[in-house]
């Protein structure tokens, strides 16, 4: 058994060392940065994911003062590393977070930016002393520290604070930017998108296009935000995405990883809980674990597995752009939920303003969030992609559950999915034909693969009845592939196989001879065999004919 405490919710690197935390070793990262051809480096992951962690460890191996971290390291890979004698506690260190920086208001948005520059000042607050300075600079930083200057003034404040530590220690400085990109998502949710460019773009540029007073630039953030937007005025920084292979077992935790972690807390039964809930994500082809979810896991030991890291999102814009999008959109969602993938275009930068315009972007911006994950890719845009993991299916569950409850009264969907529970098929064609006579288009059930529709709207309703079913779709089983299947978590209720066939009108066929072949397909290839090898006994097979809004049932 570990003694170890784990570190929920501690990203200072020198409290988690100090305190005796446990810590997966991520020290070599260090060596990477140092070794970089780029002295600006931008490394883009989904939050939660040890960005804040990583940088604070860069800024205690690098940082030069009156305090010596060097024990911080004792016994890390770094430790052992050549360039730790040589860079260890060389470099002045500016270092800015503006995760706390996500305000409905402009103004609300600049006060925080002014409060995160001024606490940044108010640490170096010893500048004031140095003969190094010139009066009017020392001036300068009094009114950054008593929130003086004119707003126009703290675009050049980045610049300015890494001149004054370069001139006072005689080293170049290293400039760390935490979450970067959460004042733009907030400014783009509540429209201050272009209030908020004009300053950021002018506070990077100025500190750190052709600094000669820096020695590296760390930048993270949740998306690559578009050169032309964000970065205009940079030469070339060097952007790692989690597409890339640089940097990528960096941030989050590798499967060897997650199996010391779980093997230390005497969890290793559990293995294969954590690996269906929080594995899934592929960082430049590394299979990569949630560390938020897995260090809550372990220190929970909780009797089954919890979405831990979609409960603590903001998923204001993912709503907004998934619900503004039709029945093509909702479609596909329904193909992710049933473990399908789809095939979409990825770019690797945003402009944010874009997302309204270009509905393409969305893919992009679910897959560097961390809510779809790259499976496959054909060529250098176009990727298949896929939920990576039980836990972030829950934001997907969820979107269904919005859509459908803007339609659909509570009371209704809960009539019609006890029905289907308690075998009451008159009950169950008769509510849900309602439903769908009052509910849907007929533009949707009207399309090139109206069977696929209904399947992806049945598919959703059912939803509602994860906690007491394991829903399948489009699974082999027998002979063949069922359309969908519920098997009863408590094996002793009936389980239900769902088979949908549209009316053949060319043909002339009734409704009546569709059932009967739709109850053919699933006798005759065997569908009922994964239920029975799941040891289900009573076994309701449906048959579901439909001909635009109308649908007939046969059941046996």
């Amino acid at each position: 058994m570990n003694p170890k405490r784990i570190p929920i919710g501690i990203s200072d690197f020198k409290k988690l060392i100090g305190e005796d935390y446990y810590y997966i070793d991520k020290s070599l990262f260090i060596k990477d940065v140092i070794h970089s051809s780029s002295e600006v480096l931008l490394l883009p992951r989904p939050r939660r994911f040890g960005k804040t962690l990583n940088l604070s460890m860069l800024r205690y191996f690098f940082e030069k003062g009156s305090e010596d971290f060097s024990g911080l390291f004792k016994g890390l890979a770094i430790e052992k590393d050549e360039t730790f004698q040589a860079f260890q506690g060389k470099y002045p260190v500016i270092c800015m977070t503006f995760k706390d920086v996500k305000h409905s208001k402009w103004e609300g948005c600049f006060t925080g930016i002014k409060a995160v520059i001024r606490k940044e000042f108010s640490r170096h607050r010893y500048l004031l002393e140095s003969n190094a300075l010139y009066p009017d600079e020392k001036k300068y930083i009094q009114k950054i520290l008593s929130l003086e200057l004119g707003n126009y003034e703290y675009e050049q404040s980045l610049s300015s604070l890494c001149e004054y530590l370069h001139r006072v220690w005689q080293e170049k400085t290293l400039i760390l930017i935490d979450e970067y990109d959460t004042p733009v998502h907030a400014a783009y949710t509540k429209g201050y998108y272009e209030q908020l460019m004009e300053f950021i773009r002018n506070f990077l540029s100025g500190g750190l296009k052709d600094n000669p007073h820096m020695f590296r630039c760390v930048m993270t953030g949740i998306l690559r935000v578009a050169k032309e937007s964000v970065f205009s005025g940079l030469n070339n920084p060097g952007v790692y995405t989690l597409l890339n292979k640089e940097f990528s077992t960096f941030f989050g935790f590798t499967e060897e990883e997650v199996a010391q972690l779980l093997n230390n807390y005497d969890i290793s039964d559990r293995y294969g809980d954590v690996r269906e809930w929080y594995n899934g994500y592929l960082f430049g082809g590394e299979v990569i674990y949630n560390p938020w979810s897995v260090l809550q896991f372990a220190h929970r030991k909780p009797e089954f597995p919890a979405p831990y890291w979609v409960n603590t999102a903001d998923s204001g814009m993912i709503d907004r752009l998934a619900t503004r999008g039709g029945r093509e959109l909702r479609e596909e969602i329904g193909l992710l939920l049933e473990g399908k993938t789809i095939t979409k275009p990825v770019y690797d930068s945003i402009v944010m303003r874009d997302l309204e315009k270009q509905d393409d972007l969305l893919w992009s911006f679910l897959v560097f969030s961390g809510y779809l994950k790259p499976a496959g890719q054909s060529d250098f845009e176009m990727m298949e992609l896929r939920i990576p993991n039980k836990e972030v299916q829950v934001i997907y569950r969820n979107l269904v559950r919005s859509w459908f409850g803007e339609k659909i009264e509570s009371s209704r969907l809960e009539a019609v999915l006890h029905a289907l529970e308690k075998g009451n098929i008159e009950d169950f064609e008769y509510l849900l034909s309602d439903i769908v006579e009052k509910v849907l288009s007929f533009h949707d059930t009207g399309g090139t693969e109206p069977e696929q529709f209904y399947h992806a709207f049945v598919l959703g309703l059912l939803v509602w009845l994860e906690d007491k079913y394991d829903i399948k779709s489009n699974r082999e089983s027998g002979l063949g592939r069922y359309d969908a299947a519920l098997i009863p978590k408590d094996r002793a209720k009936n389980g239900i196989i769902l088979e949908f066939k549209k009316v053949n009108e060319r043909k002339k066929e009734t409704p009546e001879q569709t059932l009967e072949r739709a109850m053919k397909q699933i006798e005759s290839r065997k569908y009922a065999t994964e239920l029975e090898a799941a040891g289900v006994k009573k076994i309701m097979k449906i048959a579901i004919a439909f001909q635009g809004k109308k649908l007939w049932m046969m059941h046996r």
